[in-house]
């Protein structure tokens, strides 16, 4: 028996103005691009991933496996055509040497150019290429846009129940799952798919609080009790200006679960719709915010500039939030980390110790939004040089080594700033520990960040403010000039309805 495994993961920001290239794709430190073969088990191996799962759902069924490609980049905007046609050709050249089965660890939301539903072109290359009913397994991420397309060419999908997302290598569990049954014909799996007229907003969508919590947890008890083989709720990507983001609901169930399997499907998207109104996220002002933070005495306080999360396609060189919180005057604080290749030069180039004054982030211009790059100018003391590679010890892609590239710390009185080669959401406190600095001595750790902070940082957390800074990961989704999504849909359109919904029924027999 023979499996072919592949990690391709990029979520897209269509309002992103940094393309994404082939050698963005890495796997952790050391070089750029994608790892193949041998290299790509490795980088996945023992770690909280669904290809580590794969991998040892392989061994468990004494199957040979070709890990054809492990390539993960950083949410940013399009994925260029010649990165997108390499990463199918590897995938597709594996699966059509003849396999019993493609097991894929993917995103669901990238977009691609001239491909907006770039996962179910993958999938339909592959499908085109292998023998029919050749069974396809698909993890996905809690972010994924659905179109008909992926969901026609997939056997089983299932999507993580968690956000932060912690529970990625269940997920990989989950469809190894469905894809042995089937094999060991034991299974006929259908599958059930819905989304609705719906952008839920980021910050209103995770699964660990209302509204979404007890939709989640009906989704995982039905799943439990055996009403159906998988159930998965997907919030969606709503920085992608494509016909299919929204909200998604998925169910793989047996063939004669099949009216249990739509009684589910119905339930779950009539609670998401008749909650709609509770997944929009009402922002306040900066200087709000970070005013309202000041006045809370004890610490460690989290402070999340969430309109510029490069965990969801911002640039992380938007310097509105840092320079409010030095105007305010926030003392003992650790900020960061900001990607800023240029001065994370002239700060090596200064070297420990030097004084120096630097124009820091504002380097790249949002047109999309209309928001033109504004550096800060800061004088401060060059205190630690490293070389920004950490592995993750918290619960979110536990066990993978990761690389800021060459990262700095810049002092300036009592704020700490971390200036980084490469774009990386803090999800572990392995962004400043690498450095020997250990944010939960601090008063204030200044983050930029949706959700994926409160993995690492959450736990030890006094407070946590959300202050929505500029940027192209905005919860006010009126800044944004949609142009393609399917309309109407809440909450840019009032007269959007349930009869707005798409729906798909897929036999993988």
């Amino acid at each position: 028996m023979k499996f072919v495994v592949a990690l391709i993961r990029h979520e897209t920001n269509t309002f992103s103005p940094v393309s994404t290239q082939l050698t963005d794709f890495r796997r952790g430190t050391g070089g750029t691009g994608p790892a193949y073969g041998d290299a790509a088990r490795k980088a996945c191996e023992g770690t909280n991933s669904a290809a580590a799962a794969y991998l040892d759902l392989a061994r468990e069924m004494g199957a040979e496996v070709d890990f054809s490609i492990c390539a993960n980049a950083v949410p940013s905007g399009l994925v260029t055509r010649a990165a997108f046609e390499s990463l199918c050709d590897t995938v597709v050249r594996s699966a059509s040497q003849g396999c019993d089965a493609v097991l894929l660890d993917l995103h669901g939301a990238m977009v691609v150019d001239g491909f907006p539903d770039a996962e179910g072109e993958l999938l339909r290359r592959i499908r085109a290429s292998t023998p029919a009913g050749l069974p396809i397994g698909v993890a996905l991420d809690f972010h994924a846009n659905f179109s008909a397309e992926l969901i026609r060419h997939a056997t089983a999908i299932a999507g993580y129940c968690t956000y932060p997302h912690i529970d990625i290598y269940e997920t990989g569990v989950r469809v190894g799952r469905s894809i042995r049954a089937l094999l060991e014909q034991r299974s006929q799996p259908v599958m059930l798919w819905r989304r609705l007229p719906m952008l839920t907003h980021m910050l209103r969508q995770t699964p660990s609080m209302q509204p979404m919590k007890d939709i989640m947890d009906r989704a995982m008890q039905a799943e439990r009790d055996g009403e159906v083989c998988n159930a998965s709720v997907f919030g969606g990507f709503p920085l992608a200006d494509i016909a299919c983001a929204g909200l998604s609901v998925v169910i793989v169930a047996e063939r004669d679960q099949i009216e249990a399997g739509n009684r589910l499907l119905d339930e779950l998207c009539d609670l998401a719709w008749a909650r709609r109104a509770d997944f929009v996220f009402p922002a306040e002002p900066v200087t709000q915010s970070v005013a309202y933070a000041k006045t809370l005495e004890q610490g460690p306080v989290i402070l999340v500039d969430h309109g510029d999360n490069c965990g969801a396609g911002g640039t992380t060189d938007i310097m509105a939030v840092l320079e409010e919180v030095l105007r305010q005057g926030l003392e003992d604080v650790v900020a960061g980390p900001f990607c800023d290749p240029e001065t994370v030069a002239t700060l090596f180039a200064q070297g420990v110790d030097a004084e120096v004054t630097v124009d820091l982030g504002g380097k790249i211009d949002m047109p999309a939004l209309g928001l033109i790059g504004q550096p800060l100018r800061l004088t401060g003391v060059v205190e630690r040089l490293t070389d920004g590679e950490y592995t993750v010890t918290g619960p979110m892609f536990t066990g993978m080594r990761l690389s800021l590239g060459r990262t700095a710390v810049l002092r300036v009185g009592s704020v700490r700033i971390f200036i980084s080669e490469r774009p990386q959401e803090p999800n572990d406190t392995g962004v400043f520990t690498h450095a020997g600095i250990d944010p939960t001595q601090s008063k204030y750790v200044l983050l930029k960040s949706r959700q994926h902070f409160r993995a690492g940082f959450e736990p030890f957390a006094r407070h946590i403010v959300l202050i929505s800074g500029p940027g192209v990961c905005s919860s006010d989704y009126g800044l944004f000039p949609f142009q393609h999504l399917s309309r109407p849909i809440y909450p840019l359109d009032d007269d959007a309805s349930l009869a707005h919904a798409q729906s798909w029924v897929h036999s993988a027999g």
